[in-house]
C-alpha cells in the first residue's frame, strides 16, 4: 500500500509540474530574451543576429539581447546555451563548425544530437574558391589538374583549424582526390593578407570578405561553393557547374535551444524568426551583408544538422582533422 501511494504522490508531483511548466510556456515570452553566439563580434554569426534582433523584439514583445561567448572552436558558448534552462530564454547560433566539432573535439562538453534542439535555419553564407593572380589556374579543373601533378604544393589558408573555410578546403580535397596544404591563421584578414602576398595561392573565403578584392582584381575567382551561383558574382560558376558533382558548401546560421524546450516555445520562437525574415528591409539587409535568408521550420534545421554530421565525420575523418 505504501508503495502505491508513493507513485500517486510521483505521479502527481509530475502532473502538476508539467501543468506548471505549460501554464509558463503559453506565457512566453515574458522577459528578455538571449542569443548567444560563440564567436567573436563582427563575424557573419554576430551580424546576422544584430540586423534581426530588432525584428525579432517587435515579433516576441520582449527585449532580444545578442549576446558573444568565443572561444573552444564554438564550444564554450554553445555549452552554455546546452547546460541553460530549456525555457526558451537563452538561445544558441550553430553554424558549419557545430556539425564539424564532434568529429574534430575528443572530448566534446555537450551531445551535439542529444543536449540541444533546432528552432530555425536563418540562412547560408555562400563561400567563393579563389586565387592570387600569380597562380597559374584559372578554373577548377586546372586546380585539380594542377593539384594532382604537384601533391600538397597548393597553400590555402583559413581563418583556423575547423574553420568553415579550413572544412571547404578539406572537403574539396576529399571530393576531387586531391592533396592541398592547409595553413591556419589567427583570423580571416589575416588568411586574406596571405593570400594577397602570395604566401598562399588558394583560399576558400566567404564571399562577402572576398568581394571588394574580386572585384579590383586583385583575386582571381574560380567558383563559388554553393549548388547555385551567387547573385554578387553571377558570371562566377559554381563547384558542381565546373566538374565536381554535387559539391556544396556554406557556412550556414541556425538557431538551437536547449534540449526539453517544450514545443509551442520552439514554435513561437521559430515563427518570431520566419516573420523577421521574410520583412524586405532585413532580407536587404541580410543580403548586403551576404547572407542568403532561409527561414526554415525546426525539421528542416535538423535534417540539415543530420546531413552536416555525416558529411563531416567522412571528410574530417579522411583529412585527420583535429583541434585539442
Amino acid at each position: 500500500m505504501t508503495d502505491l501511494i508513493r507513485s500517486l504522490v510521483l505521479c502527481l508531483s509530475v502532473m502538476c509540474t508539467i501543468s506548471s511548466w505549460c501554464a509558463h510556456a503559453s506565457d512566453f515570452p515574458n522577459k528578455p530574451i538571449k542569443i548567444i553566439v560563440p564567436f567573436a563580434p563582427g563575424g557573419s554569426n554576430d551580424v546576422v543576429m544584430r540586423l534581426l534582433a530588432p525584428s525579432l523584439s517587435e515579433e516576441l514583445g520582449q527585449s532580444v539581447i545578442v549576446e558573444n561567448r568565443p572561444g573552444g572552436g564554438a564550444t564554450i558558448g554553445m555549452d552554455i546555451v546546452a547546460k541553460s534552462k530549456p525555457d526558451g530564454y537563452t538561445l544558441g547560433v550553430a553554424n558549419t563548425s557545430f556539425g564539424a566539432n564532434p568529429f574534430v573535439i575528443s572530448k566534446m562538453p555537450f551531445d551535439t544530437q542529444k543536449d540541444l534542439s533546432p528552432v530555425c535555419l536563418v540562412g547560408k553564407v555562400p563561400l567563393v574558391v579563389i586565387v592570387n593572380p600569380q597562380f597559374p589556374v584559372r578554373s577548377i579543373k586546372e586546380l585539380i589538374e594542377y593539384a594532382k601533378k604537384n601533391p600538397e604544393v597548393i597553400n590555402y589558408g583559413s581563418a583556423g583549424n575547423a574553420s568553415a573555410p579550413h572544412l571547404a578546403g578539406a572537403l574539396f580535397e576529399y571530393s576531387t582526390g586531391t592533396k592541398l596544404t592547409h595553413i591556419p591563421y589567427k583570423s580571416g584578414g589575416e588568411a586574406t593578407a596571405a593570400i594577397l602576398g602570395n604566401i598562399t595561392q588558394l583560399q576558400f573565403a566567404a564571399v562577402p570578405s572576398a568581394i571588394q578584392q574580386i572585384r579590383s582584381n586583385r583575386l582571381i575567382p574560380l567558383a563559388v561553393t554553393t549548388l547555385d551561383r551567387d547573385e554578387s558574382l553571377p558570371e562566377v560558376p559554381t563547384v558542381d557547374q565546373s566538374g565536381v558533382k554535387d559539391f556544396d558548401m556554406s557556412d550556414w546560421i541556425g538557431i538551437v535551444v536547449p534540449a526539453g524546450t517544450p514545443d509551442i516555445v520552439i514554435k513561437r520562437l521559430n515563427e518570431a524568426f520566419v516573420k523577421a525574415l521574410t520583412k524586405p528591409e532585413n532580407r536587404a539587409s541580410l543580403t548586403k551583408a551576404g547572407a542568403r535568408p532561409i527561414g526554415s521550420s525546426p525539421e528542416e534545421l535538423k535534417n540539415l544538422i543530420n546531413k552536416e554530421l555525416n558529411t563531416w565525420q567522412k571528410v574530417v575523418k579522411a583529412a585527420n582533422i583535429k583541434v585539442n
